[in-house]
């Protein structure tokens, strides 16, 4: 999706998706609604995680949180990645240790045993989240409005491993021993992040981005027969004439070249590999988004600021993105978040060069 004459009522962000020349990078971080932020934590002592995340109207307030306090270019609805597979029929249970399954799978037959559902019926809160939150930014028709989903490669190491986890044994087991049940659940969880993602762009979602945080796990053979078949069937499925897909792999070096063959329009890239080199290796029919180490943000200004700058300068203001290369962590200064993006916008003073 490359356009140099889209309309120019389009938000900054999804100018850079589409590789427009910018006077500026637009800005924005993942996980950027979260722990971090003192008006999040003060809402999380009144509520339950999941009970947050299916009600809209806190929900709304949270995602408006860091655009109220830092102006960043886009808001990415405050949801989880383990939304869908509840929906599946599996019981999820968020404690403070992280998301739990008490029933993970183990058998074809607990993996035949999951439905594939209706979007709107059993995940309709996500959907009035987006659609309260474009009202929410009618008077910020320069903030593009993010929704997301977690791949079915990562959602399939929550599911059968229970939770987190450091080895994957119980997930590369089943790779390894049951690899048709496996592809059995990965083909469910594509299909089902297919209807959620559609239905979230039907809603009002101006860009996607898939994530795969342990994607980084396998070998490229393994990726290429586990998981790149899953990111194209859902990046070829996804209404995205008008809505550019961003795709995000952890720990992705070695792996940018299979990225690229899901064709997405933009590239997310981690801190392991430089925007330069990334660019490189995939060329320029993607624009590119990251990737500075969410760490570097619990450093002084004084040696924050150069490397945001530097950064800034690399990317460019035609097909960059800049964000983190992971999520931004609990407890990052608030003030460093402030400081970030004051530095981006002020790139603007710049002149715009191809």
């Amino acid at each position: 999706m490359t356009s140099q004459n889209a309309a120019p009522s389009a938000p900054r962000l999804i100018k850079a998706c589409r590789q427009e020349i910018l006077d500026r990078p637009p800005v924005w971080l993942m996980r950027q609604a979260g722990r971090y932020m003192p008006e999040y934590r003060a809402i999380r002592q009144k509520m339950g995680f999941l009970e947050l995340c299916k009600t809209p109207d806190v929900a709304v307030e949270v995602t408006m949180q860091p655009i109220n306090a830092f102006e960043m270019d886009a808001a990415i609805i405050f949801s989880d990645i383990l939304i869908p597979p509840e929906a599946m029929g599996m019981e999820v249970v968020f404690g403070d240790g992280g998301p739990h399954f008490p029933n993970p799978l183990q058998t074809a037959a607990d993996v035949d045993r999951l439905i594939i559902p209706d979007p709107l019926e059993k995940t309709g809160f996500v959907m009035e989240i987006i659609r309260r939150m474009r009202q929410e930014l009618a008077s910020r028709p320069d903030t593009a409005l993010v929704g997301f989903a977690g791949s079915p490669w990562t959602l399939a190491s929550y599911m059968i491993e229970g939770g987190g986890s450091k080895h994957f044994a119980k997930l590369k087991g089943m790779m390894y021993d049951a690899p048709d049940v496996l592809h059995r659940l990965l083909g469910k969880l594509a299909e089902t992040i297919t209807l959620y993602l559609n239905a979230q762009i039907e809603a009002g979602a101006q860009a996607v981005q898939l994530f795969d945080t342990w994607g980084g796990i396998l070998s490229e053979a393994e990726y290429r027969r586990f998981i790149l078949p899953y990111h194209q069937q859902i990046i070829r499925n996804l209404k995205r004439d008008e809505t550019p897909v961003i795709l995000y792999v952890n720990n992705s070096r070695g792996l940018l070249p299979l990225m690229a063959e899901a064709g997405p329009d933009v590239i997310s890239v981690d801190p392991l590999t430089s925007i330069s080199d990334a660019r490189q290796i995939v060329g320029h029919r993607f624009a590119l988004q990251g990737n500075l180490d969410s760490t570097a943000l619990f450093s002084s200004p004084q040696v924050l600021k150069p490397m945001v700058q530097a950064l800034i300068a690399e990317g460019g203001n035609q097909g960059y993105i800049f964000n983190l290369g992971h999520g931004i962590l609990p407890p990052t200064p608030v003030e460093n978040v402030r400081l970030l993006v004051d530095l981006v916008k002020e790139s603007a003073l710049t002149p715009a060069h191809p």
